[in-house]
C-alpha cells in the first residue's frame, strides 16, 4: 500500500489564502500540473554548468502556469528544503555577486510541491529530505549525464550502428526514469517511521507554511 495513503490531508482555510498559499487549492490537478520528468531533464541540462538564479527558478514554474512566488521560494530556503546557493561574481566593476542554485533545485521544488499536494506536514517533508532525497537526485543526475555523454559518442559510429545504439539508449532512458520513480516512492515508504517521529507535539506543522 503506498505510503501516502496513510496520510491525512492538511486542512486549511482555502478561502482566506491566495492560490499559491494553499496546498489543497490545486491538489486535484497536482499530478498533471507539476513538471514532468522530460521537462526536468531539459531544465537540468540547460542550467547544469551555469546554475540557476532565484528569479529564473520562479519563472520556470510561473511561465508554465504553476503557482510559485518569491515568498514561497524564501520559505523553502528558510526550511532548509533547497540545496545551498553559491555566490558567482558578475562581469564588470562594482557589480557584486549573484546567488546561483544548482540545476537540481527545480526538481527539489517540484517534489516538495507534490508532497504538499498529497497533504504531508513540514516535519514529514523535512524527514524525506534528511534521509534520501539527495541520493535519489544524485542517481537521476548521474543518469542524465550518462545519457548525454553516450549520445554524443554514439554520433561517431557509422549510421547503422548509431541508429541501433540511439534506439537502445532511448529505451534505457525510459527504464532509468522508471527506476528513479520507483526509488522515489520506496524512499517515501521507508521514511514513514522517521517522518512520524519528527512530528512536533502541539505544533501546527502544516505544509501550507511552505507555500
Amino acid at each position: 500500500m503506498p505510503f501516502r495513503s496513510h496520510r491525512r490531508p492538511v486542512l486549511v482555510d482555502v478561502a482566506s489564502r491566495r492560490d499559491d498559499e494553499s496546498p489543497l487549492a490545486s491538489a486535484p490537478a497536482s499530478r498533471t500540473a507539476l513538471l514532468k520528468e522530460e521537462d526536468l531533464r531539459g531544465i537540468e541540462a540547460t542550467y547544469a554548468t551555469t546554475g540557476i538564479t532565484a528569479a529564473q527558478i520562479i519563472d520556470v514554474f510561473s511561465s508554465r502556469g504553476i503557482k510559485f512566488s518569491e515568498a514561497s521560494f524564501r520559505k523553502y530556503v528558510q526550511q532548509g528544503l533547497l540545496p545551498r546557493s553559491r555566490r558567482v561574481g558578475r562581469k564588470g566593476k562594482h557589480r557584486g555577486s549573484l546567488g546561483m542554485y544548482p540545476a537540481k533545485t527545480i526538481r527539489r521544488i517540484n517534489t516538495v510541491k507534490s508532497l504538499m499536494a498529497d497533504g504531508y506536514t513540514i516535519e514529514e517533508i523535512q524527514g524525506q529530505f534528511l534521509l534520501y532525497t539527495d541520493l535519489v537526485e544524485g542517481v537521476a543526475e548521474g543518469m542524465t549525464e550518462l545519457w548525454a555523454r553516450l549520445g554524443v559518442d554514439a554520433k561517431r559510429l557509422d549510421d547503422k550502428a548509431r541508429r541501433e545504439v540511439e534506439k537502445e539508449l532511448a529505451e534505457a532512458r525510459r527504464e532509468g526514469d522508471r527506476v528513479v520513480e520507483r526509488l522515489d516512492e520506496l524512499t517515501r515508504r521507508i521514511a514513514a517511521p522517521r517522518t512520524d517521529s519528527l512530528r512536533l507535539a502541539g505544533a501546527a506543522g502544516g505544509a501550507e507554511d511552505l507555500l
